[in-house]
């Protein structure tokens, strides 16, 4: 029987099957759309670094046939024959990818799969359908990647620019269409054609050019021109030509005596021009008032002499400088938006619960309540040390959570149950059910002697001071309790008095050392952050 894959579910190949000779299915379908389905060999940066790893619908396998596309069979939209002990080893991943061959978007899909199948017998399935994207045009579907061995991941994570948007990605070039005739500007309305980069394919007939990528045309920049400041004073000896033209002799203000160069009141007349006080620029230079500004950058000499400003460099523009931390590409209900941030998406009647004071932006039309009842009252008892007061966001929109720069993850829950302390959560899908747990044996500092128990299907954002560490249960795993933040559920935690650390062991510990023993069945683990509260 197939093993269903969720969003965000792993699985080492080995456990799935004991083959390398694999055929990949794709079925993926909605009215009016058509698909392309594509594989990317990428290396250990998960770039591709050698575009003949692109596996599409113009370039059909891979130089040693690792990769091979199949075309459309057995109720599949495309398949693939992967075949893993022959694949090079600097491919160190293959990344499965739909994209819409026009308009439309991936929410627009019906039900369909990713299956691996081995020996006629299909091992795995990863089922999903539109109501896991919105406006995305291309979606990676899942990934094999080696870890030691091969491993298969159901990734599900969507892009919303459709093919180019993946290839720029994974680090490939999107090539612009050269116009067969002379360059016109394309039509406003026209979507931009994208042609992929030249892998060996027989060369397609030229477009026309409103198919492809024009550049607009460039205008010249201001910081590019040269400045040019006219001298203050002019040589002696020209005549004060008409208004139209500029004067050819020196400027005699009104009530200076006419005749010779203007003498500033103060200076010692002269019978030459204006000398500078000592200290001022050399003569033969330009003259520098009192108080001018010092030259900026790019500027040879302040106030004139002909000089040429720098060019601002294009990446300190406002919007180069800026795109970078735009917001993240929509994924499922929440998004880590970068490691200190996630973003949860609402919709009417799929509230969640947040600690209070965690929200720092919000879009749409949000209403934010303070939970005071049921959970709120069990979590905030002074008996379980497991003080949590926490807010209910509901309504149609976006949040954005954080806590004091901490390093959040998404842990899915799919009919799964997870431990967690109090303090190391912060928010949750509020149809989890939420329980609290006493732990067995003596009492940790500050009366911590509960946990918090998660069950069904939601997420989980759990945050941690560092980065954590995940461990597996051994048969003698030891945790400061203060330092713990999650552990599976069938992992059992019995505090415990260490009797060879006692207060060496532990940081501004005062008293006995007190720790989690945590038990379990192989395949169990225990979260443990850099940092003790």
């Amino acid at each position: 029987m197939a093993r269903e894959f969720q969003r965000g579910h792993k699985a080492k190949i080995s456990d799935l099957t004991a083959g390398t000779d694999l055929y990949v299915g794709v079925q993926i379908s909605a009215p009016g759309l058509t698909f392309d389905i594509s594989c990317f060999g990428l290396d250990a940066d998960e770039r591709l670094s050698d575009d003949r790893y692109f596996v599409f619908f113009n370039q059909p396998k891979t130089p040693e046939e690792s990769i091979q596309l199949l075309g459309s069979q057995a109720g599949d939209t495309e398949s693939f024959r992967v075949t893993l002990d022959k694949i090079p080893p600097q491919i160190q991943k293959l990344s499965f990818t739909a994209t819409i061959d026009g308009h439309g978007q991936m929410s627009q899909i019906s039900p369909g799969y990713l299956r691996i199948v081995a020996g006629g017998e299909e091992v795995a399935r990863y089922p999903f359908d539109g109501s896991e994207f919105s406006t995305e045009r291309a979606v990676m579907l899942g990934d094999f990647y080696l870890k030691d061995v091969w491993r298969f991941a159901a990734v599900g994570q969507g892009f919303d620019g459709g093919l180019d948007a993946l290839l720029k990605n994974f680090g490939g070039e999107v090539a612009e269409e050269e116009p067969a005739a002379p360059p016109q500007q394309p039509q406003a309305d026209a979507a931009p054609g994208f042609a992929p980069p030249a892998f060996g394919a027989p060369a397609a007939p030229a477009p026309a050019p409103s198919q492809g990528y024009a550049p607009p045309p460039s205008s010249p920049s201001v910081h590019a021109a040269p400045t040019i400041a006219a001298p203050l004073y002019t040589p002696p000896g020209g005549t004060v030509p008409p208004p139209a033209a500029p004067p050819a002799g020196p400027f005699t203000p009104p009530g200076a005596p006419q005749g010779g160069p203007f003498t500033p009141p103060g200076a010692p007349p002269q019978g030459g021009p204006f000398t500078p006080p000592p200290g001022a620029a050399p003569q033969g230079g330009p003259f520098t008032p009192p108080g001018a500004p010092a030259a900026f950058p790019g500027q040879g000499q302040p106030f004139g002499g002909g000089t040429q400003l720098a060019p601002v460099p294009p990446e300190a523009g406002l919007r180069a400088v800026l795109t970078k931390y735009s917001e993240a590409p929509v994924g499922d209900r929440w998004t880590e938006q970068n490691p200190q941030m996630v973003r949860a998406t609402l919709t009417k009647g799929a509230n969640i619960l947040a600690k209070q004071g965690s929200m720092v932006a919000y879009q749409g039309d949000l209403d934010f309540a303070h939970k005071g009842s049921g959970l709120l009252g069990k979590l905030t008892g002074q008996l379980t040390g497991q003080g949590m007061a926490l807010m209910r966001c509901s309504g149609d929109g976006e949040v954005f959570l954080a806590d004091e720069g901490s390093r959040l993850f998404v842990i899915r829950l799919q009919n799964e149950q997870l431990y967690t302390s109090a303090r190391g959560v912060l928010a949750f899908d509020e149809a989890l059910d939420t329980e609290i747990r006493r732990i067995e044996g003596a009492g940790l500092p500050g009366g911590g002697l509960f946990s918090m128990l998660f069950s069904g299907t939601g997420a989980v954002v759990v945050k941690t001071r560092g980065v954590p560490v995940v461990l597996p249960v051994g048969p003698a795993t030891y945790v400061d309790g203060n330092a713990v933040i999650a552990w599976s559920a069938g992992a059992q935690a019995v505090t415990t008095t260490s009797l060879r650390l006692r207060r060496s062991g532990y940081a501004r510990q005062t008293q006995e050392a007190i720790n989690l023993q945590f038990r379990g069945a192989p395949g169990n683990f225990v979260v443990v952050q850099p940092f003790e509260v």
